[in-house]
């Protein structure tokens, strides 16, 4: 029989502890499990998070285009846009230079969603990094766009 170590005991070995993909793996996972788990208290995602932040950042996008800024699959954006205006989070409108696809807008209420999912995501990114000081956690983030900019402009930066 096979036995799975748990992720503490894996890394017991000291060549693992050195791997930047496997430390970078463990910890997106540990971080995706925190916040989707914290979204959820909400009733909320984390695809609902990025979509609202993208509209209200950037403004009113194509559903294409908020496709793109925010890396959700297109087969995936029609979905999660319907679950979004049914909760009168955003609105479709007709484009008025092209009457065939829908112009994206966060509502009030989708404003005020946006607020308490910031605050939320703010505590649950203390809590994934309370292990490290304010002055880690902005070079943690430096770095960490560094490497994903990297990626993008290698052309590796897809969905």
């Amino acid at each position: 029989m096979i036995q799975v170590m748990s992720a503490t005991e894996s890394l017991t070995a000291p060549r693992l502890r050195r791997v930047p993909s496997r430390l970078l793996a463990q910890a997106a996972g540990q971080a995706d499990r925190l916040i989707s788990a914290g979204l959820a208290q909400a009733d909320a995602h984390k695809w609902h998070y990025a979509a609202l932040a993208t509209l209200h950042d950037v403004g009113s996008a194509s559903q294409a285009d908020l496709s793109r800024r925010t890396g959700i699959y297109r087969s995936d954006m029609v979905a999660l846009l319907n679950e979004l205006e049914e909760r009168a989070y955003v609105r479709r409108s007709p484009d008025p230079q092209d009457k065939r696809r829908n112009i994206i807008s966060i509502t009030k209420r989708g404003e005020q969603q946006l607020s308490k999912l910031d605050k939320l995501v703010n505590a649950l990114q203390d809590e994934l990094l309370a292990g490290l000081s304010a002055r880690d956690r902005e070079h943690l983030v430096d770095l960490l766009a560094r490497l994903v900019a990297s990626f993008s402009a290698a052309g590796a930066g897809g969905q």
